[in-house]
């Protein structure tokens, strides 16, 4: 029976003419195949992340909300993340802290801290270590980048912005989510 649906399955194979064609290479897909037009405003302010999000949201007339589910990159690292569908203007915003802390526990049985916890600060993107915040926008036009800039350096907290070419970024694939 075995050996009757091996040679059936050649048959089927010849009449779709796959061992008349020569080899086809493969080819592989890497993560740098994503290529979206999105703007990256860095801000720099000393306030918590729902404060940011209420100044924003007040000054710039915007809405928005937290995402029900934080940004998890490993099991000690989750980031909190603030989206806005903007449908006027066919764009679409996200706040990400830079920053997140976490905490592990030293077992180690000498030293005079031994039962203490130690944090570590990790980073969604290394390179702007001093960032507070991110703050990505997703469109097809890219010229509007200065104008939100501007209104958003109009916010008192906010102690600076500017933007961050993309281009040049070593972790870009963090923002990918």
């Amino acid at each position: 029976m075995l050996c009757t649906s091996i040679r059936l399955r050649e048959i089927i194979y010849l009449q779709l003419g796959f061992f008349d064609r020569p080899m086809v290479a493969m080819h592989k897909m890497s993560l740098d195949f994503y290529e979206d037009s999105f703007a990256l405003i860095a801000l720099h302010c000393s306030l918590e992340d729902f404060t940011l999000v209420y100044a924003i949201n007040k000054h710039l007339k915007c809405s928005f909300k937290r995402r029900r589910q934080n940004l998890v990159f490993s099991d000690t690292i989750s980031l909190p993340v603030f989206e806005w569908k903007d449908t006027i203007n066919d764009r679409y915003w996200t706040i990400i802290a830079n920053s997140a802390q976490s905490e592990e526990r030293n077992n180690l049985d000498n030293g005079f801290f031994k039962d203490e916890p130690s944090f570590t600060k990790q980073h969604l993107i290394p390179e702007y270590k001093n960032v507070d915040y991110f703050m990505k926008l997703e469109q097809e036009d890219l010229d509007s980048e200065e104008a939100i800039l501007k209104s958003i350096l109009a916010i008192p907290k906010i102690i600076t912005a500017y933007t961050v070419n993309t281009n040049t970024l070593k972790s870009k694939n963090n923002l990918i989510f």
